[in-house]
């Protein structure tokens, strides 16, 4: 699907950026792979290791629009992952989250309908769904400008979707990678928020794998999400360091005891497959689609009312030894 085609992602020299560049470099033969971030020096950094000659580095913000419209030109597929990420940085600056995760987002759709992208994904998150924060409120309004794009496209086969998903094993500022640097700087104890909280986690790999496999499944306006195994937060940090006392110091504002992928509210919208969830819009396109079955040939049954895809309730749970496992897979990846 990708052979021959040019990808620009923005947010590309972040862990997923990376990870998604290196499974394209891996099995397929892009004509251009696009990375589209501001910071120059981990554009630098990267092109160090992903220097094929498909690479293309652009620096530009996605709050630039004219910057935009400019590096889609001939692009085929757009991966949005560029966002201002971090809870209480949002919090403190929260206009400044606006601009990156709303503005960008709707600079994103119409650099995309104006160079008639054929298709685009917007990476989402967990916080979106109900949110209980400034990110996850962002992210939120962010997913619906993405959704109703897709009454924008006119007759052009132009697609836009959303892929919704939970915490990254070992991405930059997870807490596992804060849980190892406390060990290694000698911690005595390692702080939990709250005894019975609980979150769900996706590697890498698995990440990057679903967002190309909805890139055959999209019809447009779908959110998608994966079905992955949630884990206590107490059970990962015993996990990681058994021997190593643990310190409840309180949930911090904005976050949440346990995390939604997809609310009750979206219940009548929910549709059950046999690896993910999918939720169609609320809204009404001009020409009606029918999600039950994809491009794919995968069929979905609709969900009970009052259903809750939440990291609590969830039946499928990481133990300590599949934790461990998929993070030494994750080190084996990045290397």
């Amino acid at each position: 699907m990708l052979n021959g085609k040019n990808i620009l992602i923005t947010g590309g020299t972040g862990s997923f950026g990376k990870q998604f560049t290196k499974t394209i470099l891996q099995c397929y033969k892009p004509n251009k792979i696009i990375i589209y971030s501001r910071d120059e020096l981990k554009q630098f950094e990267m092109a160090q290791t992903f220097n094929d000659k498909a690479m293309r580095y652009f620096i530009g913000d996605v709050r630039d629009l004219p910057r935009l419209q400019k590096a889609m030109s001939g692009v085929d597929f757009v991966v949005h992952a560029a966002a201002l990420k971090h809870v209480p940085i949002a919090e403190y600056n929260p206009m400044e989250c606006i601009k990156t995760n709303v503005m960008g987002a709707q600079n994103i759709i119409d650099s995309c309908i104006e160079n008639r992208v054929p298709y685009t994904i917007a990476l989402s998150t967990d916080k979106a769904a109900s949110p209980a924060n400034l990110y996850g409120a962002s992210k939120l309004v962010s997913d619906k400008l993405f959704v109703a794009a897709n009454n924008l496209r006119g007759n052009h086969d132009i697609k836009f979707s959303v892929v919704r998903y939970g915490n990254v094993l070992g991405s930059r500022g997870s807490v596992i990678p804060f849980f190892q640097k406390l060990i290694n700087d000698g911690a005595t104890s390692l702080p939990i928020t709250e005894a019975n909280m609980t979150r769900f986690w996706i590697t890498l790999q698995e990440g990057v794998d679903f967002v190309l496999k909805n890139f055959q499944r999209m019809q447009g306006g779908e959110i998608f999400v994966p079905k992955i195994p949630s884990m206590r937060m107490t059970d990962l940090a015993t996990a990681i360091a058994p021997n190593l006392p643990q310190k409840i110091i309180g949930i911090r504002p904005g976050e949440k005891l346990h995390e939604v992928m997809c609310p009750v509210d979206d219940s009548h919208l929910t549709l059950e497959f046999n690896d993910h969830f999918v939720i169609k819009p609320s809204i009404t396109f001009n020409t009606p689609i029918d999600y039950s079955t994809n491009l794919l040939g995968e069929k979905g049954e609709a969900v009970p009312q009052g259903f809750n895809y939440n990291s609590k309730d969830n039946t499928i749970w990481l133990t300590h030894q599949e934790l461990l496992h998929k993070l030494e897979l994750t080190k084996e990846e990045a290397k």
